[in-house]
C-alpha cells in the first residue's frame, strides 16, 4: 500500500455534496437498523479481503454490513460532508490522529473506550502504539484495520561494505558514514527533495530521537510556542547540517519518489541509504527483485542521537488506516459486535498478510515468518510492538492548510533559504 499524502479540501459545498450523492460504489440509502454501511478506500487486493471477511460475518449476523468504496482522491471531502446527515455510513475509514480528531472534536464518533473494556480480548489484540493513535484525549474513537507502516532507514549492504561501513546506529555514525561515502564517490543518501513528506520524515524522526513524542503532540493540541520548542529548533538545524555536509548530494531537490527513480539509485548502488516508509520494499520487488531479494537490500531503525531525550525504538511514520463508528449510527451495537468478529479475525488477518501487508495485531510473528518477504515483515512487526510510541506522519496529523505550509518550509529549510528560527515562527501562525 502506497502512502497517502493529505488531501485538499475541494472547493464549495455543492461540489461536495454532488460527490457524496455520486459516490463510486455507493447503492444504499444512508444509514438504516436494517444494514450497517461499511466505507473504505477502494484498493482491490485489500476490499477482496475486507468483503471475504464481511461475507462470513453476514452468515450469521441480525444487522448485515454492506461495503461501499470510494475513490482516495475525494474521500476525505467526501467523509466530511456526510458525516451528520441521513447519507452517513455506520462505519468508516480514517486515518486517525488529527484527521479522526477533527470529527471527535465536532461530536461525530462514537467512544469505543467501554466497549473495549467489555472486549478486553478484542482491545489486547492490537499493537498498543498502533492502537493509542485512535486514542484522543482519554477515549479511543476507532481500531486498526489495515497493516503498518513505519519510516526505516533502508541500505544497500553491498555499497556500504565496500566503503568499509555498517547501517549506522547513532546520529554520530550517520555523519561518519556521510563523509566516508562521499570520499567514496557515492551518494550517502538518496533524498527526493522535489516532495517536501520525503524532507519530513528527516526532521520528524530527529525531533523524536532528540525530543521524545510530547514535542509533536504540543502542536498536535496548538500549544503555543509548539513550533519553537528546542528540541524542533535543533532538529531543523540538524537537518540543514545534513545537507551542507553533502549527506544528500548535490540535485536532491530534482529527484522526486513518484516513478520509482529514488527507489532506483539505492538498488543500482548509487545511494547507500534511503529513509522511507515501509511501503518502498514492494517498489523494489517489483522494479529491483534481484536487490529486494538477493541479501543486499537493509533495514534498520532510524538512528539514534546521542543525549536526546527521546526513547530508543520510538517509530514515525503511517501507523495503519483505521475503522470508526459514525456517532449517529442507528446500530453502535452491531457496529461494535462488526469489527469485534472481523478485523482481528484469522481470515481477515491472514488475508492482510497474504496481500502483503503487516497488521497491527499481537501474536502473528509465525504467520508472518511464512509469508513472502518474511524477514522485512518480521522485523516491521517486532519494531512497531517494541516500540514505546509512534507518531503519525506530521502531514497526517495537522489540519491541511498547516501540512501545507509545513511542507513548503521544509523545502526551504533544506535549501538553506529559511532559518528554522524563520520556519518555526511561521508554523506558529498556525497553531
Amino acid at each position: 500500500m502506497s502512502r497517502t499524502p493529505p488531501i485538499s479540501v475541494i472547493g464549495s459545498t455543492a461540489l461536495a455534496l454532488a460527490l457524496v450523492a455520486t459516490g463510486c460504489g455507493s447503492s444504499g440509502p444512508g444509514m438504516s437498523e436494517d444494514n450497517l454501511q461499511v466505507w473504505a478506500l477502494e484498493e482491490a487486493a485489500v476490499n477482496d479481503v475486507l468483503q471475504a471477511s464481511m461475507d462470513s460475518y453476514n452468515e450469521g449476523a441480525e444487522v448485515e454490513s454492506e461495503l461501499i468504496t470510494f475513490v482516495n482522491d475525494a474521500y476525505k471531502q467526501r467523509l466530511q460532508v456526510a458525516l451528520g446527515s441521513p447519507n452517513a455510513p455506520d462505519v468508516f475509514f480514517n486515518w486517525g490522529g488529527g484527521n479522526l480528531g477533527e470529527y471527535v472534536d465536532q461530536g461525530q464518533v462514537f467512544n469505543m473506550t467501554t466497549a473495549l473494556d467489555e472486549n478486553p480480548e478484542f482491545r489486547d489484540s492490537f499493537l498498543p502504539s498502533v492502537l493509542d493513535v485512535a486514542r484522543i484525549e482519554d477515549g479511543y474513537y476507532g481500531v486498526p484495520m489495515l497493516g503498518m507502516q513505519p519510516v526505516v532507514l533502508f541500505t544497500n549492504n553491498a555499497v556500504l561494505e565496500e566503503s568499509g561501513l555498517e547501517a549506522p546506529q547513532t546520529y554520530d555514525d550517520l555523519l561518519n558514514a556521510v563523509e566516508v561515502l562521499q570520499e567514496d564517490e557515492v551518494t550517502p543518501i538518496v533524498l527526493p527533495g522535489a516532495q517536501g513528506w520525503t524532507q519530513l520524515m528527516w526532521l520528524s524522526y530527529l525531533v523524536e530521537r532528540i525530543g521524545g513524542p510530547d514535542v509533536f503532540q504540543a502542536v498536535v493540541d496548538g500549544e503555543e510556542g509548539a513550533w519553537e520548542h528546542p528540541a524542533m529548533i535543533e532538529a531543523m538545524e540538524k537537518c540543514q547540517e545534513l545537507v551542507d555536509a553533502g549527506a544528500f548530494g548535490p540535485n536532491f531537490a530534482s529527484i522526486d519518489y513518484d516513478g520509482g527513480g529514488a527507489s532506483a539509485m539505492l538498488a543500482n548502488g548509487d545511494a547507500a541509504m534511503f529513509l522511507m516508509g515501509s511501503w518502498d520494499l514492494s517498489q523494489q520487488q517489483e522494479n529491483a527483485p534481484e536487490f529486494a531479494s538477493g541479501g543486499d537490500l537493509g533495514y534498520v531503525p532510524f538512528p539514534v542521537v546521542e543525549g536526546g531525550d527521546g526513547e530508543e525504538g520510538a517509530v514515525v511514520g503511517n501507523p495503519s488506516n483505521y475503522f470508526s463508528i459514525n456517532n449517529d449510527s442507528l446500530n453502535h451495537d452491531a457496529a461494535v459486535d462488526f469489527l469485534v468478529e472481523t478485523v482481528t479475525s484469522d481470515e481477515y488477518v491472514n488475508g492482510l498478510i497474504d496481500a502483503g501487508q503487516v497488521p497491527a495485531v499481537e501474536g502473528i510473528e509465525d504467520q508472518l515468518a511464512d509469508s513472502d518477504y518474511a524477514d522485512f515483515a518480521v522485523f516491521t512487526h517486532g519494531m512497531v510492538s517494541e516500540a514505546p510510541s509512534f507518531t503519525q506522519s506530521w502531514d497526517q496529523a495537522i489540519p491541511p492548510a498547516a501540512a501545507e505550509a509545513l511542507l513548503t518550509n521544509l523545502q526551504l529549510l533544506f535549501l538553506s533559504e529559511t532559518t528554522p528560527e524563520d520556519f518555526a515562527a511561521d508554523m506558529e501562525s498556525y497553531l
